[in-house]
């Protein structure tokens, strides 16, 4: 039994240090325009969702969710966010595929995590996928307008929908459009 630990446990070591190795060598992809595999997907969405369990305080949003700070919430994504997340147009970022990991697009693929969680990826930002820490650049309330309107995007309020109508000529309600083809990673 002693020889079969210690032999899983050489196993191990030898995996991880080709995996270094391979990497310090110079033969792991860098660029930023390829798709993830699924292994590596895997690992980075669970490595970095467990860490937010670690990391990020549970915590109510402060600011309520009316019409007027929604529509902020609005306003400031579509100023800091849409670029990469995709804008109220509902049409996919142009950036899309230029990030490694491709960045979710928001407005079409609406995130199902809780507001303490989506408020801590926009605050804290998310390492090694571009997105940046937005705690020095905006407030902390325009960050829960953010974080209120991207945990409501399906479920506005009549106000809130009607003023992205206005300012974005489609409505906020599902299409039901087929996104096939259109591979998103979730963070």
């Amino acid at each position: 039994m002693r020889n079969f630990i210690v032999g899983v446990i050489l196993t191990l070591v030898v995996l991880i240090l080709l995996g270094l190795g391979m990497a310090m060598l110079g033969f792991m992809p860098t660029n930023a325009d390829a798709s993830p595999g699924k292994l590596e997907t895997w690992l980075a969405s669970g490595a970095m969702d467990t860490s937010m369990e670690r990391h990020a305080p549970r915590v109510n949003n402060p600011v309520p969710a009316t019409d007027a700070n929604l529509i902020d919430g609005m306003k400031i994504y579509t100023m800091s966010c849409a670029l990469c997340h995709g804008a109220l147009d509902k049409k996919r970022s142009p950036l899309e595929h230029g990030f490694y990991p491709p960045p979710p697009q928001l407005v079409l693929e609406p995130l199902d995590d809780p507001e303490w969680h989506i408020f801590y990826a926009i605050r804290t930002g998310i390492r090694y996928t571009g997105m940046p820490a937005w705690g020095k650049a905006l407030s902390e309330q325009d960050m829960w307008k953010v974080t209120a309107f991207l945990s409501r995007v399906e479920k506005l309020p009549p106000g809130a929908k009607d003023y992205w109508q206005k300012s974005f000529g489609v409505s906020p309600e599902p299409s039901g459009e087929s996104h096939e083809g259109h591979h998103h990673e979730d963070h």
